[in-house]
């Protein structure tokens, strides 16, 4: 697969695609299992791609693993994994299993109601908007008693309310999602709603000190006067101090926690939450690489990639070496020193350029969120003549 992708000048960031084809419990031998994975790979790739076949026995359920080059070997394109062609993969392998007798899952439809992204998101444990969503419905829901004060908790929390539809949207989002998507029908928000107005001490104890129009301060723009950082001071994102809008975040986030008072109004900057983590680690990679803007990023990423390349034929001169080796201490050292040179130098710097790449490509979106809650925050913030922050009452998780 190397071989072929080097003969095209294709290699990548993808090395290979990976897809699985599993079996009812007890419905197929290994053997069985293996022949009914190499005809779907045939059937699916045989004619311009190279398919490893692999059968696990690890699980109830005997499965095939197919990894894919993503390179032709016939005309050097590269293989789109797409939507299409999932389902083009599904239909072969249903079409292989009926042939042999096999049973396959009628009618069952793909990711169900959700899209890919979301899809996979979840398998792999990833916090979604929808999440986030649905973690501020139940929010609302806890602290409302009738419709209007549940939508006036909504738009509190900053999202913008179809009534029509019964869906919801924030700012940046492409499209609108029905609370019905998310299990909240109708009939069950009302049931929710209608026991809270039975339950003994709600008004008292809940609504009373969950207002939809409390006020509360705002903060993003306090930590980035506190760093010395001014979102006006360019309108090039190029020229934005990337280390620091990381931070600035995530102290926004931090503090949200912490501070009583303190409220973030977008909805997409509070959802990035879900992300803190990432965000963080993000943030000391910056740090520990000195690097402060985008250009500085573009030529880190420019050098490493050097390096790799300069470190890839090292390596490849020490390949050749072991190939025309006969001498077997010599052999060995020159394996070891093979070894050595991608453990130890091109994969961290592999994964450092990812990281990298990743950071790149999220900075403008993120510079956009602190934009915008600045813009958000402008009626509830001043500086007195002396230049210290003053504060307005801002609206609670944003109302306004």
């Amino acid at each position: 697969m190397t071989a072929v992708q080097k003969r095209f000048g294709s290699r990548g960031d993808i090395v290979a695609w990976h897809g699985f084809q599993s079996f009812q419990t007890g419905e197929v031998t290994p053997d069985e299992a293996f022949e009914i994975g190499k005809e779907t790979a045939r059937r699916m790739w045989g004619d311009k791609y190279q398919v490893v076949v692999t059968v696990h026995l690890n699980t109830d359920n005997l499965h095939c693993h197919f990894v894919v080059n993503p390179i032709s070997f016939k005309d050097g394109s590269r293989f789109q994994s797409k939507i299409y062609n999932h389902r083009r993969l599904r239909e072969i392998s249903d079409e292989v299993c009926r042939e042999r007798g096999k049973s396959v899952l009628e009618n069952s439809r793909f990711y169900r109601t959700k899209s890919k992204g979301m899809y996979w998101a979840e398998k792999r444990g990833a916090t979604t908007h929808r999440d986030m969503l649905k973690r501020d419905v139940e929010y609302c829901l806890s602290v409302s008693y009738n419709r209007d004060s549940f939508y006036k908790q909504l738009f509190g929390l900053g999202y913008t309310i179809d009534y029509s539809r019964m869906s919801v949207k924030a700012k940046e989002w492409d499209r609108a999602v029905r609370l019905s998507g998310l299990g909240y029908t109708k009939d069950v928000i009302d049931a929710r709603l209608t026991r809270n107005i039975y339950t003994p001490r709600f008004m008292a104890d809940v609504w009373n000190v969950n207002l939809p129009k409390k006020r509360r301060s705002v903060l993003l723009f306090y930590i980035a006067h506190d760093l010395g950082y001014n979102i006006e001071h360019s309108h090039d994102v190029a020229e934005i101090y990337i280390d620091l809008l990381f931070l600035i975040i995530i102290e926004a986030l931090r503090a949200v926690k912490e501070i009583k008072n303190a409220v973030i109004i977008s909805v997409d900057l509070r959802h990035q939450v879900k992300d803190l983590q990432q965000l963080i680690y993000d943030h000391n990679f910056l740090r520990e690489a000195d690097i402060h803007t985008l250009p500085q990023l573009d030529r880190y990423i420019g050098d490493t990639q050097t390096k790799i390349t300069e470190l890839e034929h090292e390596r490849g001169l020490l390949r050749n070496k072991v190939r025309r080796e006969t001498d077997p201490v010599v052999l060995a050292d020159n394996r070891a020193a093979r070894s050595e040179i991608t453990k130890s130098h091109i994969e961290p710097l592999r994964k450092n350029l990812g990281r990298a790449k990743r950071i790149r490509d999220k900075s403008p979106h993120l510079y956009d969120l602190v934009r915008q809650e600045f813009e958000m925050e402008a009626p509830y913030r001043r500086l007195d003549r002396s230049g210290k922050m003053i504060f307005k009452d801002a609206p609670k998780n944003g109302a306004r």
